[in-house]
């Protein structure tokens, strides 16, 4: 059999072989180094036997697959620790992750030193270097078999497999789990490994369920990798917003008010006032936008129409029921179908195209209380909104302006490198999800593949990430735990101006249906706010700070001219404050620190004397005396423009 491999080269055998036994022949440097292999483009074991002609890629810990098996292993042994320690302990699911791995058990939550004495025993389990097999049994021999082990996740796994699903299982030493794998040859070549934390879970992340304990972990081929990785923990620490956005007086929740709809402080609403005004003004007076203000709800009937009922009923909040009242309300969960209304109260020329509505809007969507998170996973959010009503022959011209108008609002934030782009697509295996042929789909999601083709914006193809009336570009990014979110949204719609009878009059006198944009300029402001929070790690570019400037006076007798300073910085737009408490001024420039404030101009008798401020910098530190005009129009220049100073974050810098 002949056997290629990735770099095009062939290996020729004259009978079958293992994965690993021919990862040895290539070299036994490659062999200790693999974690699996890809055959034929599948992931598999290195325990699989190749006896056909073949197309081979042995995968190391440099690969994502490679690093996956690594890692699973090493939730393995995470589990036979758990169970050696615990043997009352039930087993769920342990797989591997971005980050590492977890698994969830069903026994009593753990402290740290729990977790450190079953890392402890991981690291007892790879020294012995068990070897880890693989073998299969049929579904009521494997059920039976994890039974007579007293796991029940693991027969509700089994139960719920395809009937002609291969049940595999691996055993390393005395510990076997239910596993599709693929996973090491043994556990000996693990070496750097960590358990990071402990958390609850919901069984199959259903709240439904029972809660489980869940561990996670990491693991790591050098220690040096691993320190590392230790360290960016710490540096997110520093950065997490649901922790940081607390002590910084952004947000709070209360429980009685309930999860997803957070308190926003004084400082965060000044904040998100502050982006919602640059929006507002942007889209308005440099990219053609006229504003709407429609209703927080409407009744069904409205929903019925846009098809959100059929679609999306499970994400809303309904007030009342069809079988009992007379009318039903819901609260939205979009705004598109009110600003239809506002297009169709006059009748409109092919002359009046484009016409771009934008909207501050407040909408409520029905998550999970599982999936609530802080800023970025709420009940309530508003946002920088969006409908633009377009000739088709206007369609593919608008699509990019919106691209465009997202791409400079993410530049001026500072956030553009951080994202990616994704065209979301319909799933044709489910077609009963969405509304339109598949010709419709098809060809929408060409011409927006088109335009980011042409405009060189690197994006990956998500199947079924489309909402249920076309296809659109999600500009994703991730948390600082790695998690995923949509930041910006840009949908291409050719159906639901023939739901709402929406039409133009074209040069011949016919009606004709325009095409619809969905966009949103710059998201969530809940979910930026989040976003610029673990970004900066609180230390926010200074036209985005609620207070931008501090002023401390030396001593009270000095507290007139402070509050002159205060009132001339106000006057040009400066968001300033006077602490002149009786606190010693380095205890007051240590409380601005803490307090992640951009300026602070220290003023005494010689400052008053010659009408000048001295200025201390997060950026620069102490920048020494300048005249107060001076330092204003510095300051409001940096303002006007938006500039963003850098600089490094570090557990110093964060509190010093």
């Amino acid at each position: 059999m002949k056997i290629t491999l990735k770099d095009g080269s062939f290996k020729e055998y004259a009978s079958a072989m293992s994965i690993i036994d021919i990862a040895k022949d290539i070299s036994e440097g490659l062999a200790r180094m693999a974690c699996a292999a890809e055959l034929n483009g599948q992931v598999v074991d290195l325990r699989t036997v190749v006896d056909a002609d073949a197309e081979l890629n042995i995968l190391t810990f440099n690969d994502e697959a490679g690093k996956a098996a690594y890692r699973h292993t090493a939730s393995h042994v995470l589990a036979e620790a758990v169970k050696r320690l615990y043997p009352e302990a039930k087993l769920a699911i342990g797989p591997s992750i971005d980050t590492g791995f977890y698994y969830d058990f069903d026994l009593p939550s753990l402290d740290r030193a729990a977790l450190d004495a079953i890392e402890a025993e991981m690291k007892k389990i790879i020294k012995e270097g068990a070897e880890i097999t693989r073998f299969e049994l049929p579904r009521s021999e494997a059920i039976k078999y994890m039974e007579g082990k007293g796991e029940p996740y693991k027969v509700e796994l089994i139960n719920d497999l395809p009937e002609d699903a291969v049940i595999s299982f691996y055993s390393q030493g005395e510990f076997t789990d239910l596993c599709a794998g693929p996973h090491l040859m043994s556990t000996k070549p693990l070496k750097a490994i960590k358990l990071i934390s402990s958390s609850g879970a919901y069984w199959r992340g259903s709240e439904k369920n029972k809660m489980l304990t869940r561990v996670y972990g990491t693991a790591f081929t050098k220690s040096a990798d691993l320190d590392a990785y230790l360290k960016h923990l710490e540096d997110i620490k520093l950065r997490d917003h649901n922790k940081l956005g607390r002590e910084m007086e952004l947000f709070t929740t209360v429980d009685v008010i309930g999860q997803g709809l957070p308190l926003l402080m004084p400082k965060g609403a000044k904040m998100i006032q502050t982006m919602q005004r640059w929006i507002e003004d942007l889209e308005d007076n440099e990219w053609g936008y006229v504003r709407t203000k429609t209703p927080l709800m409407a009744k069904s009937d409205l929903y019925k129409i846009s098809g959100h009922w059929d679609h999306y009923k499970d994400g809303m909040f309904v007030m009342g029921e069809e079988e009992k009242d007379k009318e039903v309300f819901a609260l939205r969960p979009m705004t598109c179908p009110f600003q239809y209304y506002v297009y169709k109260a006059s009748q409109k020329s092919y002359k009046d195209l484009p016409i771009r509505y934008g909207e501050t809007s407040t909408l409520f969507r029905n998550e999970d209380s599982g999936e609530m998170h802080g800023l970025t996973r709420v009940r309530q959010f508003t946002i920088s909104e969006g409908h633009l009503i377009v000739r088709p022959d206007q369609m593919v011209e608008e699509f990019k302006n919106c691209l465009a108008l997202a791409k400079h609002c993410l530049q001026t934030l500072g956030v553009e490198e951080d994202v990616t782009y994704r065209l979301s697509k319909w799933d044709p295996d489910n077609s009963e999800k969405y509304i339109g042929s598949a010709e419709v789909w098809e060809e929408t999601q060409q011409h927006i593949r088109d335009v980011l083709t042409e405009l060189d914006i690197k994006f990956v193809e998500g199947v079924g990430e489309a909402a249920f009336y076309g296809p659109k570009v999600d500009i994703q990014a991730k948390n600082v735990y790695g998690k995923e979110d949509t930041m910006i949204t840009i949908q291409w719609d050719a159906l639901l101006a023939e739901q709402f009878d929406m039409y133009y009059i074209d040069q011949n006198g016919d009606k004709v249906r325009p095409y619809i944009i969905h966009r949103t300029s710059m998201g969530c402001y809940e979910r930026t706010l989040a976003w610029l929070t673990e970004k900066y790690a609180g230390l926010f570019p200074t036209w985005l700070c609620p207070e931008q400037v501090r002023v401390l006076p030396i001593s009270e007798k000095y507290n007139d001219y402070a509050e002159k300073v205060q009132k001339e910085l106000k006057k040009n737009g400066v968001l300033a404050t006077v602490d002149n408490r009786s606190e010693k001024i380095g205890y007051r420039i240590r409380a601005s620190r803490l307090d992640r404030v951009p300026y602070m101009l220290v003023v005494g008798q010689k400052e008053e004397e010659e009408g000048v401020v001295s200025v201390r910098s997060r950026f620069l530190g102490d920048e020494g005396q300048k005249p107060l005009q001076t330092f204003i129009d510095d300051i409001c220049k940096e303002i006007r423009t938006r500039e963003i100073r850098k600089i490094e974050v570090t557990e110093e810098s964060n509190n010093k």
